[in-house]
């Protein structure tokens, strides 16, 4: 399996990550992934390590260096997601 990537944790949904991914969906948004999709592997308020979710549902920590679910991120912060 070859997955496309551009920066560290983040990749592009091929038929792989697709087929392997796609039953439980983002646990961030709960949308099902597609083709083409970018993605990241983020941390968030699930159990557990890092999962794929959206790009856009995410935000890069630079502290940490490393992606964080933006409503998780928010909270961090103390503001409102």
């Amino acid at each position: 399996m070859t997955i496309r990537t551009t920066r560290k944790g983040k990749h592009i949904i091929d038929l792989a990550l697709l087929n392997q991914f796609n039953a439980q969906g983002c646990p961030a948004c709960g949308h099902k992934f597609n083709l083409g999709d970018p993605v990241v592997e983020a941390c968030g308020a699930w159990e557990g390590g890092p999962r794929l979710i959206h790009e856009h549902e995410a935000v890069f920590d630079v502290a940490t260096a490393s992606y964080v679910e933006k409503r998780c991120f928010a909270a961090k912060r103390g503001r409102p997601g």
